[in-house]
């Protein structure tokens, strides 16, 4: 890959250089570039608001020295994907559908991810491993539909897509090929022709789920993108993550949506960050989360409106950020109903590293 793409910043002396960073804040951040992968493309740079100490896009993917904290509630694996894991590279949580783990690459880093203790350190799912997890789609027909992620799977080639898709078109049971992505927003160039003519040749329903966090995210190359993806045939869905100090507020959450739905996007998930390690800062009270979304609700139609949910750690599942699946419990602390109906606790850390006034 060329052009573009050949220009993203990976390292601290790169976003110095790009006056994305102070130089005097760089000693302090080299232990984060030490254990976190950093990957900005031009793209999101060029969103970046210099002159804003509190940008949103800026937030999102540059290093914080913050990401050395963790609290006592933060995981490695906060989802429970390992847990879940019956193969290499696949996660089956719930039963008619699995992750593909195609790759643990992505043209950007999020600071706040929830892979972010293995994305970046590694390419690709190697042959067998792939050969071994549609073997395992294969030999279960309770499998309905297969998400590739990844990191982001349109990071793979071409080629490395066609080959998964192909082996998808022949296991009948799976009728539905879903892909969780940020590349319309931070590389609008890894939607070519040649992935979409990949994804096709599955000969699946095909469910495109797009990240995006801001309505500036959402700029002309990211539209175009995302308009391919419709030409496709995708329908096309959104998730995203409620972030301290990024969209915290209903006026920002209210815009993103109605671009989206403008967009022909379908809100699917409002998610409460995750559990990971070093995110405490993106983190909101679950309490100030639910009072967001309350008047979210009362603003937005039902097509515009996403479901808030809470991904309860140890690989037990979304649950709606909403009674009588969350509740508070006396002393602090929350109640959750995991999708199995079983009670259990989750406590809630938020607060402890804020961003600064």
């Amino acid at each position: 890959m060329t052009g573009a793409r050949d220009a993203t910043l990976r390292s601290l002396d790169a976003l110095v250089g790009a006056e994305l960073l102070p130089r005097a804040e760089a000693p302090a951040l080299r232990g984060v570039e030490a254990r976190y992968s950093i990957a900005v493309p031009p793209q999101m740079a060029a969103l970046i608001d210099r002159a804003d100490p509190n940008d949103p896009i800026a937030r999102q993917f540059l290093p914080d020295a913050r990401e050395l904290d963790t609290t006592p509630a933060e995981l490695g694996d906060p989802i429970g994907d390992d847990a879940h894991s019956p193969v290499p590279g696949l996660v089956h949580r719930y039963r008619d559908r699995v992750l593909l783990k195609l790759v643990a690459v992505c043209p950007v880093y999020c600071r706040f991810c929830f892979r972010r203790e293995t994305v970046g350190k590694s390419g690709a799912l190697d042959a067998a491993a792939v050969a071994t997890a549609l073997d395992y789609v294969a030999a279960h027909e309770e499998i309905f539909e297969v998400i590739l992620t990844g990191g982001d799977p349109l990071a793979a080639s071409p080629r490395r897509l066609r080959e998964v898709a192909t082996r998808l078109s022949a296991i009948s049971h799976v009728k539905l090929l879903r892909v969780h992505t940020r590349a319309p927003t931070a590389a609008p160039e890894l939607v070519s022709q040649e992935r979409l003519d990949a994804l096709q040749a599955a000969g699946k329903r095909l469910y495109v789920a797009l990240h995006v966090n801001h309505p500036r995210e959402l700029f002309a190359d990211a539209r175009e993108a995302l308009a391919k993806l419709q030409g496709a045939g995708a329908q096309l869905l959104s998730q995203t993550v409620l972030l301290s100090g990024v969209n915290d507020d209903v006026a920002t959450l209210e815009t993103l949506m109605r671009t989206l739905v403008e967009l022909g996007i379908k809100p699917y998930y409002l998610h409460h960050p995750d559990l990971a390690k070093g995110t405490a800062h993106f983190r909101l009270p679950l309490a100030r989360g639910r009072e967001i979304y309350a008047a979210l609700a009362q603003n937005l139609s039902g097509h515009a409106l996403p479901r808030y949910v809470l991904d309860l750690p140890g690989g037990f599942g979304k649950i709606p950020v909403e009674g009588p699946h969350l509740e508070a419990m006396p002393g602090g602390g929350w109640s959750a109903r995991d999708r199995f109906g079983t009670r259990r606790v989750y406590k809630d850390d938020a607060g402890r590293a804020q961003m600064p006034a």
